[in-house]
């Protein structure tokens, strides 16, 4: 019996970040051939952005894609970013949990993962390497790599490097050859690349297929002012992170020095107030503090009320001004008005909600509003049912506003956070958090009342144009028979007429009205 039971040991053993992703790659979209194509081009091009607009560079990108034999497509992303450092390419490509994201401040990736999955989903479907050259301003040279990943060791592996002049004079070109179908995710990725070309107004976005060519150029040189890195909000801390500042920090600093130097929005003042409700001397040294002192320092800071709201520095929004250009861009309608509302917070997170509202011209009639949602400027496109924008959108009565469905009515919104609060690891729909929803109904409705004042001036200018039109046809009427009764110039009359009515109109607040 002893030797049947040791013969049933398990073997134990580790997985590194790059085999744990291997075998769960649905985790990060790559779940099939179609996702995995889309979510390949959405890597590489938010990839691209961040290369260039947090660096104050107008983004250039171009996107390539041909299908080839056997399902495999063949994807080529170009930008004119800062470049990336050649020592620097291998790990930034071929090492998962590798990248410029690990820092607290709004960014489009998390992870530093995507590119990786791209990469690792390429060398499992189709073997071959990923394709890397980049240069930089200052460097006379450009640097090829030819990369894949060692899966167990969770390192680059380099197939081939090359060095030779520069023929670019920064930028990024990245190119791979993966499984996927064209045919199918097609579609999404055109609106995918379209959208994109909405949020950020100040990008020229080129897409190459076979058979066509799709170009997007800037409408606005403006760059969103980029996002500052910062410090931790005392209500969102947890105890691994303030044991973490602790052990980073000199044991000789005092707790009220500690909260100063570690937390946003934490002066003298501040510190000094919460430790005294909290039950702690500020004067306390760090090398003083027991872990049952860090636990309940943590849980304290959770609790108190009184912290200033996180500063909206690490946050970098669009901005109402190119917001409503972007959306005339790509949907060209009649009306259109944007709102970005003043920072918030949930969690001790910061974050900021922008709408805005697209009414008429090219903006296609439905049953129910149509709804562009982004996070941190990356388009959503799957989950929308699932999205606290969508339940925001479906409780308002839209009556109220003067607007009847079918209507050609579309809703922009975009939440810019450092943390933003996804439902589930698909990272496509936002999660239902009372503090976001609220802010999102504000903004909303506020751009529907202005919608509604436009409507109801619409309504004001057909009723005199209406009203212009009917009198109008009874003047060369009325001037004869006044004519015949008074013996008075008929053309005279007339034009007395014609010059009462336009008088009347603008009385009424309408200049213009065009005749019917």
């Amino acid at each position: 019996m002893a030797a049947r039971l040791s013969s049933r040991r398990e073997k134990f053993r580790g997985l590194s970040p790059a085999e744990f992703f291997y075998k769960n790659r649905e985790i990060a979209g790559f779940s099939n051939p179609v996702r995995a194509l889309y979510q390949t081009i959405r890597e590489l091009v938010e990839n691209a952005l961040d290369a260039t607009e947090t660096h104050g560079i107008l983004p250039e990108i171009k996107v390539n894609i041909k299908p080839l034999e056997n399902d495999h497509v063949f994807v080529r992303v170009e930008d004119n970013g800062i470049g990336i450092p050649p020592t620097e390419i291998p790990i930034v490509f071929g090492r998962v949990f590798y990248g410029s994201k690990y820092q607290l401040r709004q960014t489009r990736g998390v992870f530093g993962l995507g590119v990786k999955m791209a990469v690792l989903y390429a060398q499992i479907t189709t073997g071959k390497p990923l394709k890397v050259v980049s240069t930089q301003n200052k460097s006379k040279y450009e640097y090829e790599f030819e990369i894949q990943i060692d899966i167990a060791h969770n390192m680059p592996i380099i197939k081939n490097m090359a060095i030779r002049e520069k023929t670019f004079p920064h930028g990024t070109i990245v190119e791979l050859i993966t499984e996927g179908n064209w045919t199918l995710a097609r579609r999404k990725i055109e609106s995918y690349l379209e959208r994109t070309a909405m949020i950020a107004p100040y990008a020229t976005i080129v897409l190459e297929e076979l058979d066509s060519k799709k170009e997007y150029r800037r409408v606005s040189k403006v760059l969103p002012p980029p996002p500052e890195t910062g410090k931790y909000h005392p209500k969102g801390a947890d105890l691994e992170l303030v044991k973490n500042m602790i052990r980073r920090s000199k044991k000789s600093l005092t707790l009220m020095k500690f909260l100063m130097e570690n937390f946003d929005g934490v002066g003298k003042k501040t510190a000094e107030n919460f430790l005294t409700w909290a039950g702690f001397d500020p004067e306390t040294k760090l090398s003083k503090l027991t872990l049952q002192d860090i636990e309940i320092l943590v849980r304290k800071m959770k609790e108190y009320e009184k912290w200033r709201r996180p500063k909206p520095i690490t946050l970098s929004p669009v901005g109402e001004s190119l917001l409503k250009q972007g959306v005339k861009r790509i949907l060209n309608p009649s009306y259109v008005t944007a709102v970005t509302r003043p920072p918030s917070s949930f969690g001790g997170n910061p974050f900021i909600v922008e709408v805005a509202l697209a009414y008429g011209g090219n903006v296609p009639q439905s049953d129910t509003p149509t709804l562009y949602r982004f996070a941190n400027r990356i388009p959503l496109l799957y989950d929308e049912g699932a999205d606290v924008s969508r339940k925001v959108i479906s409780s308002i009565d839209w009556s109220i506003y003067k607007v009847k469905f079918p209507a050609p009515l579309a809703i922009v919104t975009h939440i810019c956070s450092t943390k933003i609060p996804f439902k589930g690891v698909g990272k496509e729909a936002i999660a239902e958090v009372p503090e976001v929803e609220k802010e999102l109904e504000i903004a909303i409705r506020e751009a529907a009342r202005r919608l509604r004042r436009h409507l109801s001036k619409l309504e004001k200018l057909y009723e005199v144009k209406r009203r212009k039109t009917i009198i109008g046809k009874y003047i060369p009427e009325v001037s004869r028979a006044l004519a015949y009764v008074s013996n008075l110039d008929e053309k005279v009359l007339a034009k007395k007429l014609q010059t009462m009515l336009e008088k009347d109109i603008k009385t009424r607040g309408v200049i213009n009205v065009p005749a019917a």
